[in-house]
This record gives structure tokens, sequence and C-alpha cells, in this order.
């Protein structure tokens, strides 16, 4: 499958590349992704002026909406065929934001959504609304 991949700062250093699909674990869902939306949080990460620390490669993009493919054993927010967004902070589920729980991030701390498809913690999707 493709995805963008950023290998260094700088615009010539996204490039697209060719993965192996994921596979998600037990309590993992792979979402086919359908559309993603650029932030200016994802200028900022390809510049070097949000996270100077960013590792790489790193694939970019933290919201996503898209389709469940396959979940996990013990998966029970979703079933295979909903369709699902994905959180921006992936570990900030409720409550007022601890430091570590709001800046990790899909696209910068943790692989993106710029992928066919991805894999991620249940806990972070949510229903889309009806089209």
């Amino acid at each position: 499958m493709k995805a963008w991949e950023l290998v260094g700062f700088n615009r010539t250093n996204l490039q697209m590349v060719e993965r192996s699909i994921p596979t998600p674990g037990e309590n993992e869902v792979l979402v086919q992704v359908s559309a993603v939306s650029l932030n200016f949080r994802d200028k900022l990460l390809v510049d070097g002026s949000y996270n100077p620390h960013l590792t790489f490669p790193m694939i970019q993009g933290s919201d996503a909406v898209g389709v469940v493919l396959e979940t996990g054993k013990s998966v029970t927010r979703v079933r295979r065929g909903d369709r699902v967004l994905t959180n921006f902070a992936t570990q900030w589920l409720a409550g007022q934001p601890q430091l570590e729980e709001s800046t990790y991030t899909l696209g910068n701390l943790i692989s993106g959504a710029l992928d066919e498809q991805i894999v991620v913690d249940e806990q972070i999707l949510v229903q889309a609304p009806a089209i």
C-alpha cells in the first residue's frame, strides 16, 4: 500500500513509499483511509519548527475518516464496515489533559494517517456521521 513518508525536515524529504499492510493487535483496528485533513501543524512539522526532535521516518496526518476493515479480538467500540473518524490526541480521551496525553498525537509522535490503511487503538475512533 502507498503512504506519504517524511524522512527529514523540508518538503523535499516527503516521499511516497510502499509499505506492507499492518495487522491490528488485540485492542487495535485496521482502517481503510478514505480522506485526510492536512493541518498547519503538518506544515510546521515538515519545516522542523513544531517538533525539532521528530523521529524519522514519519507518516504525517492526524485527522482521517475511513472504514473499519478488521478488528483485534478484544475490540468492542467498532465493527467491520463502520465508518470512523480518528482523534488527534491518542491518549487524551477525557478530562483535563496531562502534558504527555496532549502531546502523543497522530502524525507527530506516532505514525499518522497519510497512508492507505492505518492501525490505531480502538479508543481513538468515533463513529463518523452519516453522509
